[in-house]
């Protein structure tokens, strides 16, 4: 096919699809095209399928989203030429495929209520923010669950005005609608405390005071600042009386990823349909990856260097050593706040564990390894989400381990095309949290968790985060978080799995097709897991 005609088939392509080129973005498309000779149709309707999904401004296209999708598809073109050697003996993933995102690189999204869609934040957004930063915090939770209830069934407005059962339609009333009305009524809201002792449900129309004292509620912990759906009626003193009380449900992840429009929340790049199946069936021959994930590792105790050397020495002797060692905070035994002077002592540590791992030659040359501060590690502050260790820290275990990585609390983790945290194993996200939420969850309840389809406690708190949406849905006065980063915070869509390191027993979970486990606490009862990505399961293993 000679290039007039490849020019000419192009331009018609696009101009069926609505696009008119400008002409470095022409040039882009047909040097893209020209790779692949004898394919060019193909390569042309994979490039302008992936081209949906960018955020258009115009159907006036330059060169900078065409550039932008040929370097997605090149890059996924190089990883599937040199993948991991799924069948090798050493089994594990080329550094090239692991791609960890840092907590503050998730793209901000905002949703839209007039025109119904999500927008992306652009600019920049400085740590300190302002007051409105504050309330949009609250105001930009809502609208994410609003807009997920606005979709279900059960909660939509009804087609036609008919009285339904209670078992049909229960639309969501606003707050504001609530004066002078008798009746049942469903609303939903954040619970807040506007005065002491007395809680409230808000919206954005206005606030009613409730009254839970007989609410029959739903599996998780309610606390403050939770946003909740609940049925009941308007009492004489002007207080909402609360007959059942949930949180918004959830929505399958394909669902909520049909109606993003192509908007990456997780942070890791959008696939088209074609990259997506082709991963799929390489996830399913990647039998032998393994994540080891381990948390409180006190590099500060003997003992526990001791058993951390038996687990290294176990994995380095196995045929197939894994793909990633995943070490979570905290990495000393004593709080490193206002009060602790070793931090010389803390760095000649994280300078003998890189020794360690360097003594393991099969673990350093073929595992990756991972390292995620926790609450109590050093850093600038307590706040979510938390930087990576100080360098200064960490430079002497690097030397040793080059291929160390130094991430953000929580992170995301990608196991893809290219060489931040989140994680993505070809086709799957994987979320990380070291922070002990289990305890504070249970001290900040507003009233004892229902025990009608579970007492398992870590069994509440996966149905809490989840169905908020959110890793920390604590109050801020509890566990504060910068208001212009609590998007990183996000779990919307929902991923394929969340890693909670707790200090609490060691658990795991499968809750709606997520599968979400807490590693336990390395060093109080030397627990760790093994995570197989291919068939999300999860080995709970103990020394």
């Amino acid at each position: 096919m000679n290039s007039s005609t490849i020019r000419k088939k192009v331009e018609r392509k696009c101009k069926i699809r609505g696009y008119t080129l400008k002409v470095e973005a022409l040039d882009e498309i047909l040097s893209f095209v020209n790779r692949f000779q004898g394919a060019q149709d193909d390569a042309l309707d994979l490039l302008l399928d992936q081209l949906e999904h960018e955020s258009l401004k115009s159907s006036i296209i330059d060169k900078d989203p065409v550039h932008r999708v040929v370097s997605l598809l090149l890059e996924a073109e190089a990883a599937a030429e040199d993948g991991p050697d799924i069948d090798g003996v050493t089994g594990g993933s080329s550094a090239s495929s692991i791609r960890v995102i840092d907590a503050f690189l998730v793209p901000k999204f905002r949703y839209d209520p007039i025109k119904k869609t999500f927008y992306e934040h652009t600019g920049g957004l400085p740590i300190h923010g302002e007051a409105s930063a504050k309330a949009a915090l609250y105001k930009d939770r809502f609208l994410l669950l609003f807009q997920r209830i606005a979709r279900d069934q059960h909660f939509s407005k009804p087609a036609f005005d008919t009285e339904m059962s209670h078992f049909g339609s229960c639309e969501i009333s606003p707050i504001q609608s609530l004066v002078g009305q008798t009746g049942r009524r469903w609303v939903m809201g954040v619970i807040s405390q506007l005065e002491d002792g007395h809680f409230y449900l808000e919206d954005l129309t206005a606030s009613v005071e409730i009254n839970l004292s007989n609410a029959k509620i739903t599996t998780g912990f309610f606390l403050e600042n939770t946003i909740v759906v609940a049925e009941g009626e308007m009492v004489l003193e002007g207080v909402f009386q609360v007959i059942t009380c949930g949180f918004p449900p959830l929505e399958d992840r394909d669902k909520s990823s049909k109606l993003l429009a192509g908007h990456d929340f997780f942070g890791g790049g959008i696939l088209t349909k074609e990259e997506t199946l082709r991963l799929a069936e390489l996830e399913k021959r990647a039998i032998n990856d393994m994540f080891v994930i381990l948390s409180d590792i006190w590099l500060d105790n003997e003992e526990v260097m001791g058993k951390l050397e038996i687990v290294l020495d176990g994995f380095e002797s196995v045929e197939v050593v894994p793909s990633l060692f995943v070490f979570m905070g905290n990495f000393c035994s004593h709080p490193c706040n206002l009060s602790f002077h070793s931090f010389s002592s803390l760095r000649s540590q994280f300078a003998k564990l890189g020794q360690l791992i360097g003594a393991h030659p099969r673990l350093k040359e073929h595992s990756r390894f991972l390292f995620i501060p926790g609450p109590d590690d050093a850093g600038p502050s307590t706040v979510l989400p938390r930087c990576a260790l100080p360098k200064y820290l960490t430079e002497e275990l690097q030397k040793h381990i080059p291929n160390a990585i130094f991430s953000s609390n929580p992170c995301r983790l990608t196991f893809l095309i290219t060489d931040e945290v989140e994680i993505k194993f070809y086709t799957q996200e994987i979320v990380f949290f070291r922070q002990d939420l289990l305890y504070r969850m249970r001290r900040s309840c507003l009233m004892a968790p229902s025990t009608e389809e579970t007492t398992d406690p870590f069994q509440h708190l996966v149905a809490t985060i989840t169905h908020q949406s959110h890793l920390c849905p604590l109050p801020l006065t509890v566990q504060p978080i910068l208001w212009n980063y609590d998007h990183c915070l996000y779990l919307y869509p929902t991923p394929h799995a969340i890693i909670l390191g707790d200090r609490s027993e060691q658990k795991a979970f499968k809750y709606t097709g997520i599968t979400c486990f807490n590693p336990g606490s390395f060093s109080n009862d030397y627990t760790f897991v093994a995570y197989r990505p291919s068939t999300q399961e999860v080995e709970l293993s103990a020394l």
